[in-house]
């Protein structure tokens, strides 16, 4: 009689040990703790500080102070949303911040002739920008890094051109459907916050029921792996790219909106916000793992954190930036070290 080896796993029968292919059960555990605190730490973090400063602060639990950090918050939000899935294909995107100024300065022009060329405008230029990057980086495999960083100042130099040299501020009427578009209020909240509330719930949807998001963390996992499975990466690349650009601008042209003009110094440093507030949610830099929650809860921690130092009041607006380059490095070394753990299991 002859003996077969064979690489299936071992296990025992009955017996209530664990198996030997699947290891210690404390492995097991240790690893879905890791994945846990991966995912849901910065939840964590933000409900302990929001506990904190509403014990300190009278005026931080407000409805009024809510309601305000939630509508600023909106705007770095939807810019966020289109960085989660440019960095889960292990990309980065630094032409936010300008094709955010761009929007706003856009919209703020487009709404002397309606709101639909207002609203339609800058996501059509910010979005063909995004297509741009995304056929460069895809097609002509040149540095994410490179290619958006020519974009952030071709973005910027468009817009200055616009308003000339920023001496021309275009407003929007106070009466446009526009204006009420980002000033108005429903339910206690600006509009611009269900607006955000509406578009993560379709961007977790996108990512984690369709195609179209199992594309995007197989492009981020491992590229090679992805085209070898049949898997369209270029095609993937150019469209969070080409997302990322409508979001940045659709953000920009909100962000008029509220303000009623479109404010040519805004943007600036916008895109490495975008990118804390995506790491601290979870999102691996290095991509293949990401979530679309976890930004939202990033740019939550991000304004939290901002407003308890205006709060104090004795600390400069700077130490905000500061603190949030801190908590970024330690969210990085944590992710990291969580990552080689995650493997060792």
């Amino acid at each position: 009689m002859t003996v077969t080896k064979t690489d299936a796993p071992v296990t025992a029968a009955g017996d209530g040990k664990p198996s030997v292919a699947g290891g210690p059960v404390g492995s097991a555990r240790s690893e879905r703790v890791s994945a846990l605190v991966q995912q849901h730490g910065a939840l964590a973090v933000l409900l302990v500080v929001s506990l904190m400063a509403s014990v300190g602060f009278d005026s931080f639990a407000t409805g009024d102070n809510v309601s305000n950090m939630a509508t600023s918050s909106a705007f770095l939000a939807i810019v966020a949303l289109g960085m989660t899935f440019v960095i889960i294909t292990g990309g980065i995107d630094l032409s936010v911040g300008s094709l955010f100024a761009l929007g706003g300065v856009l919209a703020a022009w487009g709404s002397r002739h309606g709101t639909l060329v207002a609203l339609l405008l800058p996501l059509v230029v910010c979005g063909a920008i995004g297509v741009v990057n995304g056929l460069l980086v895809a097609r002509s495999r040149l540095a994410p890094f490179i290619v958006t960083l020519a974009a952030m100042l071709g973005a910027r130099g468009l817009m200055l051109a616009l308003t000339d040299e920023g001496a021309d501020t275009y407003l929007i009427g106070k009466g446009s459907f526009l204006a009420e578009l980002g000033q108005g209020t429903t339910f206690g909240l600006g509009n611009p916050v269900w607006i955000t509330l509406a578009l993560f719930v379709a961007g977790a949807v996108v990512l984690r029921r369709t195609r179209f998001g199992q594309h995007v963390y197989a492009v981020g996992g491992n590229e090679d792996a992805a085209a070898l499975m049949g898997a369209p990466v270029a095609r993937t690349k150019i469209l969070v790219y080409t997302l990322s650009g409508v979001l940045a601008g659709l953000a920009g042209a909100l962000n008029a909106a509220w303000l009623a003009s479109g404010v040519t110094i805004l943007g600036n440093g916008m895109e490495l916000d975008a990118i804390a507030a995506v790491v601290i949610g979870g999102t691996l830099l290095t991509g293949g793992l990401g979530y679309v929650s976890g930004s939202l809860v990033g740019v939550l921690l991000l304004r939290v954190i901002q407003n308890v130092i205006n709060q104090v009041g004795s600390l400069d607006s700077s130490y905000q930036q500061v603190v949030s380059g801190a908590f970024l490095a330690v969210v990085v070394i944590a992710q990291t070290w969580l990552g080689r753990r995650r493997q060792l299991l």
